[in-house]
């Protein structure tokens, strides 16, 4: 017998109103306790703009590893009536990417990938991260001697460009351009992005676009040994088409950018701003500094980069009690799942010594690419700083950008003592 829909328990605007409060400075600083709200209100509960919420860890896990559940890829978006949502520059620059890809195509591609980050090629670009480290805290040290220093300018945003930009082989020069347009593109992926805000996304989506075409034209007429060389070497042997060969190394060129600056920027810094908060874990993780890895991922529960993925039924699904339309869309609320507590003991500590399960990385046929270059990064930070870094604290509250779905430190300042 077909399940039948029921009214909604829960309105609509006393969900939209628990957003509003999300946005402010309050809710960004800490949106726990709203996330606590959600969660009390159903495991599932209606989304202001239409579709299903999605908040206890059990749910979300079962959605994330099904293979029948899909991503709301480009024609989905472009069946959306809501064009000025879904069908701007940059929601469909995201729609080409591998995480919002359904097989067979998304199979297709991540083979093409191959394992980008295994334990031998991670061995080869560790020394290049760890040079890197150096660096910026070299610089990071020097500003801390003068005052009050922006961790999350010096360190945290520019540890990942480098990271990446010489992984990638590209000009230092165009780093700061990178950085800035993708912070811009991953504004369209909010929920409900404003007006200014989808124009600072569409032009950055713009900007990637001129970059990275002319990046594979110039990796097209003069191979390297460099990534997207091998992309573009890898179509070939794929698609006789070169100018769709040549889309497709474009589309993992955009993605790698937009994914390794992104949510490793906040990694760092969250990482970093919630040891400073705890002071007394801190001290643990002095004393161990064998949780450091366990760090990495207490970090990714606690306060991940995304905190919405969305999801869409591919036909009438049941749901936990909740029938979903085919075609719906849900929005897994990752970051209130991860503190559910019939999942994790003391969801509201945060605990150097935990080794969590988390949808960080993602999860099933989407698990990140990048999740071990991540780790690296992190890892390679925090070892340094322990060793070489002076007591330091918060000298000012952290500043961040107003989003809810892709979490944004926009500054962290700390002093010496």
């Amino acid at each position: 017998m077909e399940p039948t829909l029921t009214t909604p328990a829960v309105d609509r605007r006393t969900v939209a109103s628990l957003f509003s409060r999300l946005r402010t400075r309050k809710g960004q600083s800490n949106p726990r306790p709203l996330y606590s709200e959600l969660r009390n209100l159903g495991d599932i509960v209606p989304s202001p703009w239409g579709g299903h919420l999605v908040t206890s860890y059990a749910l979300c896990d079962e959605v994330m590893r099904s293979r029948t559940w899909k991503v709301p890829d480009t024609q989905w978006r472009t069946s959306q009536g809501n064009a000025a949502r879904w069908n701007t520059p940059a929601s469909l620059q995201t729609a080409k990417s591998l995480p919002m890809l359904n097989p067979p195509h998304h199979t297709r591609v991540r083979r093409s990938a191959g394992n980008m980050f295994d334990r031998n090629k991670l061995a080869e670009i560790e020394e290049s991260i760890a040079r890197n480290v150096e660096k910026v805290l070299d610089l990071f040290e020097s500003k801390l001697l003068e005052g009050a220093a922006d961790f999350n300018s010096l360190v945290a945003d520019e540890l990942p460009v480098r990271s990446i930009g010489e992984w990638l082989g590209l000009p230092s020069s165009d780093y700061s351009l990178l950085r800035s347009l993708t912070n811009d593109q991953t504004l369209s992926q909010e929920f409900f992005p404003s007006p200014s805000q989808l124009a600072r996304a569409d032009a950055a989506a713009r900007g990637l676009q001129e970059y990275f075409t002319a990046l594979v034209r110039e990796r097209r007429e003069t191979p390297g040994d460099d990534p997207v060389s091998s992309w573009i070497a890898t179509w070939d042997t794929l698609e006789p088409d070169r100018e769709r060969a040549d889309a497709e190394a474009h589309s993992m060129a955009v993605f790698v950018i937009v994914a390794a600056l992104e949510t490793t920027e906040h990694l760092l810094s969250s990482m970093v701003r919630l040891l400073l908060e705890h002071p007394g874990q801190l001290e643990r993780l002095r004393a161990h500094p064998e949780y450091i890895p366990y760090v990495v991922d207490e970090t990714l529960r606690y306060d991940p980069a995304i905190h919405a993925i969305s999801r869409t039924a591919p036909r009438d699904t049941v749901l936990g009690d909740t029938l979903v339309r085919e075609g719906e869309m849900v929005q897994l609320m990752v970051g209130a799942a991860q503190h559910d507590p019939r999942q994790y003991p003391d969801p509201e500590n945060f605990d150097v010594g935990r080794k969590p399960p988390h949808f960080g990385f993602g999860s099933g046929i989407h698990y990140c690419l990048g999740a071990p270059l991540a780790r690296l990064e992190g890892k390679l930070l925090l070892t340094s700083m322990l060793k070489r870094i002076p007591r330091i604290r918060i000298s000012e509250p952290p500043a961040w950008e107003p989003r809810v779905s892709f979490r944004r430190l926009n500054r962290l300042m700390v002093a010496a003592g």
